[in-house]
C-alpha cells in the first residue's frame, strides 16, 4: 500500500527482460555493439540501465504523463546512442509505463481511474489467493522471515520521508507475499505488474505511512499464523481499503479523470 510523504510530483522478471533485449539484439546485427555490458555495472546491459533510469524518471514525474519520449533528446540527456534506447523502450511498454503511437513514438501512459481500478481488480484476483497460499506454506514450515525483513526495512524507509523508497518498499512487501507461495507462475505474473503498482503507490503517496505499515503488519501476522482463510480475508480487506483511499487521492490531489 502506498504511504505519504514528499513526492516529486507487481515487475516483469528482470532476467526475462534481459532475455527479451538479447533476442532483439541477436536479430539485429547493427545493435550488437550497443548491447555490450555497461562498464558502470558488471553484468548489467546498457539497455537495462537506460530502462531503470527512464522507469524511475516516469514514476517520479520527471517525464510527465502524456509526454512524448523524444529519442534524440533522451539520447543526449542520457549520453547514449539511440540503439540501446530503442531496446529499453519496449520493456517500458511491456511494464505499462509507455505506449507507442504511429509517427509519435513512445508516449508516457496517462493514469485514469479506470486503469487504477483494473490494477486493483487484478491484485484482488492474485494477491488474495497468494496470501492464502503463503499462509499454507508457512503452516507447512516455510519461514516468513523474508516478509518480516521487508516490513522492517519499510519502517526505516518511512523515517526517511522519501516517497520513492516508501513506494518501492511497499511494492516489495506485496511481491514477497507472492514469493512465499512458491508458485513460479504466480510470481511471474506478479512481476509483470509491480512496475505499475509502484507507480500508483508513488502517485498516492499522500496516504498515511503508519496506516500502511499497520496494514502490512496485520497481513504478515495472518500469514505467520498459518490460517489460510484468515490471511485471505485480511488481504482482501487490505487491498479494498487501499483502493478506496487511493481513488480519493487520485481525484482530490491528482485531478485524475474517471475515464476508461
Amino acid at each position: 500500500m502506498a504511504t505519504p510523504i514528499t513526492a516529486d510530483v507487481p515487475a516483469q522478471d528482470p532476467a526475462a527482460q534481459d532475455r527479451v533485449a538479447q533476442d532483439r539484439v541477436s536479430q539485429d546485427p547493427a545493435a550488437q555493439d550497443s548491447a555490450a555490458q555497461d562498464p558502470k555495472g558488471p553484468g548489467e546491459s546498457l539497455s537495462r540501465r537506460i530502462y531503470d533510469q527512464l522507469r524511475e524518471g516516469i514514476i517520479r514525474g520527471r517525464y510527465p504523463q502524456g509526454t512524448r519520449l523524444a529519442e534524440q533528446r533522451l539520447a543526449e540527456e542520457l549520453s547514449v546512442s539511440r540503439v540501446p534506447l530503442r531496446e529499453a523502450v519496449p520493456l517500458l511498454a511491456v511494464d505499462g509505463f509507455v505506449r507507442t503511437l504511429p509517427r509519435r513514438g513512445a508516449v508516457v501512459n496517462t493514469w485514469t481511474l479506470g486503469m487504477a481500478h483494473e490494477l486493483f481488480d487484478l491484485r484482488l484476483c492474485m494477491e488474495v489467493g497468494a496470501a492464502r497460499f503463503a499462509a499454507r506454506q508457512v503452516g507447512l514450515g516455510r519461514s516468513a522471515q523474508p516478509l518480516r525483513d521487508v516490513l522492517e526495512r519499510s519502517r526505516e524507509g518511512v523515517r526517511t520521508r522519501d516517497a520513492y523508497r516508501i513506494a518501492a518498499d511497499s511494492t516489495e512487501f506485496h511481491e514477497v507475499v507472492v514469493d512465499l507461495t512458491a508458485n513460479t507462475l504466480m510470481r511471474s505474473v506478479m512481476r509483470s505488474v509491480t512496475g505499475r503498482m509502484m507507480w500508483l503507490f508513488y502517485l498516492t503517496s499522500d496516504l498515511d505511512a503508519d496506516d500502511a505499515l499497520d496494514g502490512h503488519e496485520e497481513l504478515l501476522s495472518a500469514i505467520e499464523s498459518g490460517k489460510e482463510r484468515v490471511a485471505e480475508a485480511v488481504a482482501y480487506a487490505h487491498i479494498e481499503r487501499d483502493r478506496d483511499e487511493s481513488m480519493r487521492v487520485l481525484v482530490e490531489r491528482r485531478g485524475i479523470a474517471n475515464l476508461a
